[in-house]
């Protein structure tokens, strides 16, 4: 199988959920529901794969890769459902900040520059004084404490359940890493956010 080929634990390539899709997608509408209705979801979908992947620079030096978790098709799904309603909600709530392009449909790294330099050229056309502050959380996803994430959400405003199922998808998890074909040993996760996922930074 190529390397382009997206495979998750469960071991089915994207490719052929993409044509198998249409027939799973009452199924796994159901389950979901169910998942929703139980506020628990099954202990696979909390079981991830992390493959290191290569940002650029020297191959031997560990700090050049990034981790990027598979997990299950029916979590990845859940997940989307989850990431949709909450950006649904914030929206109609305006608690999202107008200038936010993370995780905003139709924004992305891109757009947020093409603003940025916009401001700093009508500044310069103005003869205003421009500072700029750029902070950098190293490590931020593998320390970010759980119950601060679940106490915000919660204060946002969105509905008990979703916070739930939050929270179900954040304990509980473990991992293995993949290097070269070979897996290493199941650990527990506890702390930080699982990334790779619509639910946290990239």
């Amino acid at each position: 199988m190529g390397k382009k080929k997206s495979v998750g634990p469960d071991g089915i390539p994207g490719k052929i959920l993409k044509f198998g899709g249409e027939a799973m997608i009452t199924y796994l509408a159901r389950l979901l529901d169910i998942t929703m209705t139980n506020n628990a979801i099954p202990g696979e979908w909390k079981k991830a794969i992390v493959v290191p992947m290569y940002k650029g620079r020297d191959r031997s030096v560990v700090g050049n890769y990034r981790p990027a978790g598979q997990i299950n098709l029916g979590g990845l799904k859940k997940k989307h459902v989850i990431a949709g309603y909450v950006r649904q909600e914030w929206g109609m709530n305006e608690w999202l900040y107008e200038g936010e392009h993370g995780f905003t449909p139709g924004y992305s790294c891109e757009s947020d520059l093409v603003m940025v330099c916009q401001d700093i050229t009508d500044s310069l056309d103005e003869r205003v004084r421009t500072d700029a502050i750029i902070i950098d959380f190293p490590e931020a996803c593998n320390l970010f404490p759980h119950y601060r994430l679940l106490t915000k959400i919660a204060a946002t405003g969105v509905g008990f359940r979703v916070v739930v199922c939050v929270k179900e998808l954040l304990l509980g998890r473990s991992q293995r890493v993949r290097v070269d074909g070979q897996l290493s040993e199941e650990i527990r996760v506890t702390s930080g956010l699982p990334q790779g996922n619509v639910l946290v930074p990239p």
